[in-house]
């Protein structure tokens, strides 16, 4: 370290006596984080709602005043008591039972297993789900009487009533056969778990095959003992194996089956195409009780067909076909919304160039588009068939904000959500009310409970503790400002200075990003990260979203197409040219990080060929799009067979030569979902290229490397690495 450095580093200790020594490592712990309240699981009345009180005890709240109204399961009140606590629950459609679960064990991301418990609200008894223990993701038919749920591999249902349980499915095979259950490529990558849902009529059940025999595993090893094991040392690496299909290779074959439990059969969806090759991300029953709703994606995911099954014949028409020349995006479908008639439904498009909402007949013929303008909507609550009202997420103020709306029959729109920033809301089922969870960039998340006006009725949290606990370190507040590049882009960014900021001072500047498709780090919102030290340090932090992140339209999101990873480059290149021309940044000490996604586009960033970057740190990095998974990257990049040039342009190791600064990489062991294998052969690369870098592993590591442990010595070893290079 250079003595200028040293000088610099102590007069900015010195400028700011009132900072814990600590401060990197409560920032990495989380003790900065707000408090997020459980949100309200709503009631049929729309009045009340249920929660937690504690891991014993589930009460019933009225919305408006707050008040506990009934305690709707006390463990300490039963006698017969068969379990004495329970992490969550499930509320019944008719609010006869609860289920609740406790020892829940994680397969990957969001699916877990767990020990499932039913509970009688009028009899006040437990009743185990099943003696197949441990069960996943179980679900109630609408009438209460029924429970599917999953077992290795295979569904069950519990007939409530008689407190048995059969089998389903037969078939389910641990690296063949699925029922019902996502694969590893639909869980990370559709953001979907449970793929089977009762009839509204109860009588029938729809669920997803999967067989993945012909997808190639992928293996990694765990080196670490297991806390049951009474050794201290791991002599034989244990090996993880999963089935991990990657760009251009097999997917698991998909199918759509209909279970009838009193004729005691099971159909087949005819899908109306010849095509095996392809994704169903969901499957949803209409409002009316035999016809089921089935999308398909092709491989390419650029045609998106809404079908429509009979379920007693398993024939299926198509109703709506949805075309794009790049991709589209599979979350449009989430949105889907039948009327209770069944007569149409609402669903989103990006059709005109923004995301918006639409009605449709029953039949897919077009009735009427609900919102317009050139911004996007961004999440669609539903609607009060009461009064035709309908309920929104956009980003029609600005990209860096959300706005909660309300429109009428009449087409009038009223902003129901009061604090410019970041606003979010889950409505009640009668839509009488709403928690509204509200932030800005200098104001904590917030949440309170709403009418549909967006008068405020009482607060739940207000995360006072935290504002006052930040209010030391965070004086120096994100500036929101437009950067105008080379290439002709303006971007939205952020930029933070030191607390006792000089104009006429040159400072080190460290740029953070994501980059990813449709991501956002550019928001309005309330973030505490660790760039709140690195200001203590001397440094300024900026954050520039680039072309191919979210909420300003589709061109801009989807230039990225068929060269992720290019473009994004060279935003990050001349963003950091226009920052080293403001005056106070030392043009000369620009760093650059990111994690994932964010990684990737450090790597790229740092190897255009531009000697912007000085320095680099790239945490868990996709190196070559051959190395990721298929229904992410062929999305983005389609097939490497019909997209070779965009493959090989992409790839860090065709770069490798060309890397500028220097570059610290950083990954965990067990990175299950971007494979430390990434690392690796570009660290190969960068030996071959003769380029120095460093490297930092963590053993037996997921993708977030998660742990205190870890986050602490992660930040504390990038914190010092930017210290040594900037």
């Amino acid at each position: 370290m250079t003595i200028h450095k040293v000088l610099f580093l102590a007069l900015a200790l010195i400028s700011f006596p009132f900072l814990k020594a600590d401060l990197l490592d409560e920032i990495a712990s989380g003790n900065f984080k707000t408090k997020r309240p459980d949100i309200p699981v709503s009631m049929k009345d729309g009045e009340h709602y249920i929660q937690m009180a504690d891991s014993q005890t589930i009460v019933k709240i009225n919305y408006k005043t707050g008040i506990i109204t009934d305690t709707l399961l006390s463990i300490s009140k039963i006698k017969n008591k068969t379990i004495t606590s329970f992490d969550g629950f499930i509320l019944s459609p008719k609010e006869t039972k609860i289920l609740v679960y406790k020892n829940a064990k994680y397969r990957y991301r969001r699916s877990y297993t767990a020990e499932y418990y039913i509970y009688d609200i009028k009899y006040k008894e437990f009743d185990p789900l099943s003696a197949k223990v441990p069960q996943e993701s179980p679900v109630f038919s609408a009438d209460d009487r029924y429970i599917a749920f999953a077992h290795q591999n295979n569904l069950f249902m519990k007939k409530v009533d008689f407190k048995t349980d059969i089998q389903i499915t037969k078939d389910g095979s641990p690296g063949k056969i699925i029922n019902g259950i996502a694969d590893w490529v639909y869980e990370e990558e559709f953001e979907h778990t449970c793929h089977y849902a009762w009839s509204p009529d109860s009588k029938l059940l729809a669920y997803i095959k999967f067989n993945e025999t012909e997808v190639k595993e992928f293996g990694y090893q765990k080196f670490l003992r297991k806390a049951s094991q009474n050794q201290a040392l791991s002599f034989y690496p244990e090996t993880v194996s999963y089935k991990y299909p990657r760009p251009g290779e097999k997917n698991a074959v998909v199918s759509v089956c209909i279970y009838d439990d009193f004729n005691k059969t099971t159909r087949t969806v005819q899908l109306n195409t010849k095509e095996t090759d392809i994704y169903i991300p969901r499957i949803k029953w209409t409002n009316q009780a035999d016809q089921l709703a089935v999308f398909v994606l092709n491989r390419n995911q650029n045609r998106l067909d809404m079908l429509l099954t009979n379920a007693k014949t398993a024939l299926s028409k198509l109703i709506l076909r949805q075309d794009d020349k790049r991709y589209i995006d599979y979350q449009h479908i989430d949105n889907l919304k039948f009327s209770s008639d069944n007569q149409s439904f609402y669903l989103t498009s990006d059709r005109d160039g923004y995301t918006h909402l639409y009605q449709y007949s029953i039949n897919g013929t077009l009735q009427k588009k609900i919102t317009s303008g050139n911004w996007d909507l961004t999440a669609f609550y539903g609607v009060n068939e009461a009064n035709k009202t309908i309920y929104y997420q956009s980003a029609e103020v600005s990209p860096l904000t959300r706005s909660i709306y309300a429109i009428d029959s009449k087409g009038k729109k009223t902003n129901i959500s009061s604090l410019q920033g970041t606003n979010n809301a889950w409505f009640s089922n009668t839509f009488k009310y709403f928690v509204l969870q509200e932030s800005n960039k200098t104001s904590p998340d917030s949440y309170s409970i709403r009418n549909t006006t967006g008068s405020l009725i009482r607060n739940i949290e207000k995360n006072v503790e935290v504002l006052n606990k930040t209010a030391t370190f965070t004086k120096s507040k994100k500036e929101f400002i437009k950067i105008n590049t080379a290439s002709g882009n303006e971007l939205n960014a952020w930029i933070l200075k030191p607390v006792d900021f000089n104009p006429q001072k040159k400072y080190p500047l460290i740029m953070l990003q994501y980059s990813g498709p449709g991501s956002q780090q550019v928001l309005d919102r309330w973030e505490i990260g660790w760039e709140y030290y690195l200001i203590t340090r001397g440094f300024v932090v900026a954050c520039v979203d680039g072309r191919g992140t979210g909420a300003r339209g589709t061109e801009f999101l989807k230039s990225t197409y068929k060269q992720m990873g290019i473009l994004e480059a060279q935003d990050q290149v001349e963003a950091a040219q226009f920052l080293g021309n403001t005056g106070y940044i030392d043009a000369s000490r620009i760093g650059i990080w990111g994690w994932s996604y964010g990684g990737s586009t450090t790597i790229w960033s740092m190897s255009t060929g531009q000697p912007v970057f000085k320095a680099g740190i790239a945490v868990a990095p996709v190196t070559d799009w051959r190395y990721y998974n298929t229904a992410y990257t062929e999305r983005f990049m389609s097939t490497p067979e019909e997209n070779f040039e965009g493959y090989e342009k992409t790839s860090a190791f065709n770069q490798a030569e060309k890397l500028q600064g220097r570059l610290l990489l950083i990954h965990g062991t067990a990175d299950d979902n971007v494979h430390y294998q990434n690392s690796l052969v570009l660290a190969s690369k960068l030996v071959e290229a003769g380029k120095q870098f460093e490297m930092q592993i963590y053993t037996d590591k997921n993708h977030s490397i998660t742990g205190k442990t870890a986050r602490k010595h992660i930040y504390r070893r990038m914190a010092e690495f930017f210290e040594t290079y900037l």
